[in-house]
């Protein structure tokens, strides 16, 4: 199986790294969270507009009528996030490395990125930002701090728990001082791959337009960072034994262990398998990669029946492992790590990372039917 065919490299966008003001739209509390509001973003795209003109105006949404970035902090799961957002600049590629303004992380499928810049361009909205992250810089950074400690111009629990406070950064002088500060700065993406390649179709296709620009929001991963943790893999139709000899084949020690032993061997250099009934540790003997690099480029092209299957805990990893298919969990990759992978201009498998939480659909949205206003 051929586990690199399907995705490609998305381009990069170039610096410097620039969040443009632009005026939000947030979806009523009652409506953040909801279900029936990610529903409201379906098919047909077309009728999203006129569907959010008809909120606004039953008092669903509102939409501010001056430009500005916002600081969003958001709470679940009993963990603090907070990062600006602003529109993304885009109308730049750039030409190397040391250029890059965004790292990916990750590959891209084309098809999909098509689907999403067609339904963006027939919404003419960005429903949400992704997610990027960065070690900001001090002045910033202590600037965020400080706004947060100042009441919010809005505060609220969401429908799915998520409790939210905005502040909108509307100040000419504040706004020019981010911008100086994150111009030299790159950041990765979190969350939203497919929906940053997307943005950059739509930029390359209308050039000097309102999609020269894209949703984002931008997390201090050395501030409120966001949890990274690793997402596991089931391989349908490889026995476990089928894995450790190919491990071994790919010079990795292994060792057979007890359930306990097994999960406590997890580590930077370590992976954990079973199936449900043997547990095995693999020790993996490249440490110049990460364990889900070594796993996808040594493992997977020579277990050719291999059916991946991704998943974002242990329990549900386990629940799946059975005599003729194997659960194997890997360790979380470190951020700095992560970013020394995207440093030496390499990419990381699919479904490599999960950064979370991630904030709830409404919370700050933005219309491409009010962007001409907003470009600077």
């Amino acid at each position: 199986m051929d586990f690199a065919a399907t995705v490609v490299t998305p381009p990069y966008a170039a610096k410097p790294l620039r969040l443009v003001p632009f005026c939000g739209m947030t979806l009523s509390p009652a409506r953040v969270g909801d279900p029936a509001s990610a529903r409201a973003f379906a098919r047909p795209y077309r009728s999203v507009a006129g569907r959010l003109r008809e909120w606004q105006r039953r008092g669903h949404v509102e939409t501010d009528e001056t430009p500005a970035l916002y600081l969003h902090e958001y709470t679940a799961g009993g963990l603090t996030v907070r990062g600006i957002v602003g529109a993304l600049d885009l109308s730049h590629r750039a030409t190397g490395l040391e250029d890059r303004a965004v790292w990916p992380h990750e590959g891209i499928h084309p098809v999909q990125v098509d689907e999403l810049a067609d339904r963006m361009l027939e919404m003419a909205m960005n429903p949400a930002p992704i997610l990027l992250v960065h070690d900001g810089p001090a002045p910033v950074r202590t600037f965020v701090r400080r706004l947060a400690t100042t009441p919010p111009d809005r505060e609220f629990t969401d429908r799915a728990g998520q409790q939210h406070r905005l502040w909108r950064i509307a100040d000419a002088g504040h706004v020019d001082m981010i911008d100086d500060h994150l111009a030299g700065s790159s950041a990765l993406i979190a969350d939203g791959h497919h929906r940053y390649a997307a943005y950059l179709r739509l930029q390359q296709e209308h050039p000097g337009t309102a999609w020269d620009t894209g949703l984002a929001m931008l997390v201090d991963q050395g501030d409120t960072g966001l949890f990274l943790g690793a997402i596991h893999r089931t391989l349908r139709t490889v026995p476990l034994d089928a894995l450790l000899v190919a491990a071994r084949e790919a010079g990795a020690p292994t060792r057979a262990l007890g359930p306990e032993a097994a999960l406590g061997a997890l580590s930077p250099g370590t992976l954990t398998a079973t199936d449900g009934a043997s547990w095995a540790a693999i020790d993996v003997p490249d440490h110049g990669s990460l364990p889900v690099e070594w796993l996808h480029r040594e493992l997977l092209p020579v277990l050719e029946s291999a059916q991946v299957a991704f998943h974002h805990s242990v329990e549900e990893a386990l629940t799946l492992a059975d005599p003729t298919s194997c659960a194997v969990l890997l360790p979380a990759p470190d951020f700095d790590e992560v970013v020394r992978v995207v440093n030496a201009g390499r990419l990381l498998p699919e479904k490599a990372t999960s950064f979370q939480p991630k904030p709830s659909l409404g919370v700050l949205m933005r219309s491409l039917h009010a962007a001409p206003a907003e470009r600077s």
